[in-house]
């Protein structure tokens, strides 16, 4: 097999939970992509590899991984690559809950990703960052970004993605106690995992469902969302879920009292637990059936029974630092020994849990102090990503008023060089006529105000015609059609753009009553056009068309246009039939030597 090929086989095999045989796959395609120089598939493999260790815990191993594709996807200018790993070290903060760091990441992802319009990966991440702000209580930001990523998979019509952010959103109003919301959203998602034939979402949304309704002490209605869920889960050969729903069901029939029930749904969810290795949900389970032995209200009642399984309980706790649980255990099984008057031993259980309690608690409240540093660095951090947000969108703005749009685009997007070669455009000039000597009889206040009106609906009337203004010169405007976007009737366009031109200028006079005529100058041909400049840049172009045009300009007369017989050829290619050209002969054009010329005029 070829690299390729490897490399999404590795997947598969990840996908399907097959760790060992998905490295052995990326590995050898990581080998083959490094012997044939493929960095694109050298990227994936280390890509997959770092999944492969994300999984296994190796959270370091991961991090070098994703930062090694990081950096082979700069190297190819793939900026889909750059954001897809950037993202996946956000996962691997989340799950070391180093939270500012999650976010730091995942929002590097984001803006790429709403920089080059991936939709898909922009709801990604604003999912991501929705879970993290969700872990900080943050449920206002939280829900904020879920909304937010709910609406763009809504657009993308990916059923996926909104049964989770739905899911998402039902988990924020849990937790914010709005049972109506919560199941609001939880009975969508789960309409969308049902429609998509998903179980897995399926069973995860009935049990979040049956956990709602346990918690209003609506124990028929848990219990049947918890059923459901476990036949889900069977179906489906998760042993992990099957455990899980069959403990909530000996919840539930503890809370109704049906012992003897409670107790066979928690020895099953145990021995299941037991198989995969589970000491955390074991010990859980060993001690929910002593506490169930422990209660003085069930016929089977049995000290001895109740001591065994909590004892072992215990031990697992102890082995796996499991604290919180821990202090509930001794607490347990010092009102057993309370019931049974076994003092001494209530003594040292009771001791062991008042002590671990007020250790639980430090811990907590340390860890709260830590969530409260994490809010206090997020805000700040989103304080600067707006400030220089607000910068970018600026300075944005100022790119796209000084230059054509896709230029200012091409340099937002990091090209660092622009010159570009077209070969058919049409470039306007013109000139005010006595210049220097209506100058000389207004105020610079006045003459800038004027020059400001005359070239502002110039501005206007290029954009009706889909002319780009170049720049100006004291009292000169310069205009291309064609450039930098190309169009077939680029020449026509100039031609009713100059003639609005000459409307606009016929009919204009100044404050104190003067007549301000300007001459007009076209030519269509090729340009050199680009950026010149690195601070003050400019978008400019050259080439024999300029100065041609220019030269038409300069050459011709007041108030009227003065054409090529190049221009002219290329309006009548169009056969444009409102337009008429008067022919004033030929004539010596500083530069060009004798040439053949016209003059434009509205077709009457």
């Amino acid at each position: 097999m070829n690299s390729i090929e490897l490399n999404e086989n590795a997947k598969k095999l990840f996908d399907s939970g097959d760790y060992e045989n998905s490295e052995i796959a990326a590995s050898q395609a990581l080998s083959i992509a490094q012997e044939l120089t493929d960095k694109s598939q050298e990227g994936v493999a280390i890509n997959n590899l770092g999944h492969i260790a994300r999984m296994r815990g190796d959270y370091l191993l991961a991090e070098s991984l994703f930062l090694q594709a990081i950096e082979i996807y700069q190297g190819l200018g793939r900026k889909d690559g750059i954001a897809s790993n950037l993202s996946n070290c956000g996962i691997l903060y989340y799950y070391k809950s180093d939270y500012p760091k999650a976010l730091e990441y995942y929002q590097m992802a984001l803006s790429i990703n709403e920089e080059l319009i991936i939709n898909d990966g922009i709801a990604v991440n604003l999912g991501n960052i929705g879970l993290v702000y969700g872990k900080l209580g943050l449920y206002d930001k939280a829900l904020e970004n879920y909304q937010k990523a709910l609406k763009l998979y809504e657009e993308l019509n990916a059923k996926e993605g909104i049964a989770r952010n739905l899911s998402n959103i039902g988990n924020v109003y849990h937790n914010l106690l709005d049972y109506g919301k919560a199941l609001e959203y939880y009975n969508r998602s789960f309409s969308q995992f049902e429609s998509l034939g998903n179980k897995y979402g399926v069973a995860h949304t009935l049990g979040n469902i049956g956990l709602i309704y346990m918690e209003e002490e609506n124990y028929d209605l848990a219990l049947e969302y918890y059923q459901r869920a476990l036949a889900f889960s069977k179906e489906l050969s998760n042993k992990t879920g099957i455990a899980f729903n069959l403990s909530s069901i000996g919840n539930i029939y503890g809370k109704l009292s049906e012992f003897e029930t409670e107790l066979e749904y928690y020895k099953m969810a145990l021995a299941i637990n037991e198989e995969l290795g589970r000491k955390d949900s074991v010990a859980r389970n060993l001690g929910n059936i002593g506490v169930t032995y422990a209660d003085v209200k069930y016929n089977g009642y049995n000290s001895e029974t109740a001591e065994e399984y909590m004892l072992k309980a215990i031990a697992i706790c102890e082995e796996i630092s499991d604290k919180h649980h821990l202090y509930e255990l001794h607490r347990d099984l010092a009102s057993l020994y309370k019931i049974e008057k076994r003092w001494i031993d209530f003594s040292v259980h009771f001791e062991q849990y008042h002590d671990l309690e007020k250790e639980v608690q430090s811990e907590e409240a340390k860890h709260q102090a830590e969530q409260m540093e994490y809010r206090r660095k997020i805000e700040e951090s989103e304080r600067d990503r707006q400030v220089k947000l607000a910068r970018f969108q600026e300075q944005e703005k100022i790119l796209h008023n000084i230059l054509p749009s896709q230029i200012a685009d091409r340099m937002i997007d990091g090209e660092k060089t622009i010159a570009d070669s077209h070969e058919n455009v049409s470039v306007f000039f013109s000139d005010i006529v006595g210049f220097t000597k209506l100058s000389q009889r207004v105020s610079a206040e006045e003459l800038v105000g004027m020059l400001n009106g005359i070239f502002s609906q110039f501005d206007q009337l290029a954009r009706k015609h889909g002319l780009e203004k170049i720049k100006t010169i004291g009292d000169a405007y310069m205009a291309v059609c064609g450039a930098p976007i190309h169009v077939d009737n680029h020449a026509e366009r100039a031609a009713f753009f100059a003639l609005d031109v000459a409307e606009l200028m016929n009919n204009y006079k100044t404050n104190i009553g003067d007549k301000v005529m300007i001459r007009i100058g076209l030519h269509s041909g090729s340009v050199v056009a680009g950026i010149i400049g690195e601070n003050k840049f400019a978008y400019d172009m050259w080439g024999d068309a300029v100065n041609t045009a220019s030269r038409m300009e300069s050459h011709g007369e007041a108030g009227k246009i003065h054409v090529s017989e190049e221009f002219k050829h290329a309006v009548e290619t169009q056969n444009f039939a409102s337009l008429q050209f008067i022919e004033r002969g030929e004539m010596e054009i500083k530069g060009k030597g004798m040439m053949k010329t016209y003059f434009l005029e509205q077709a009457k």
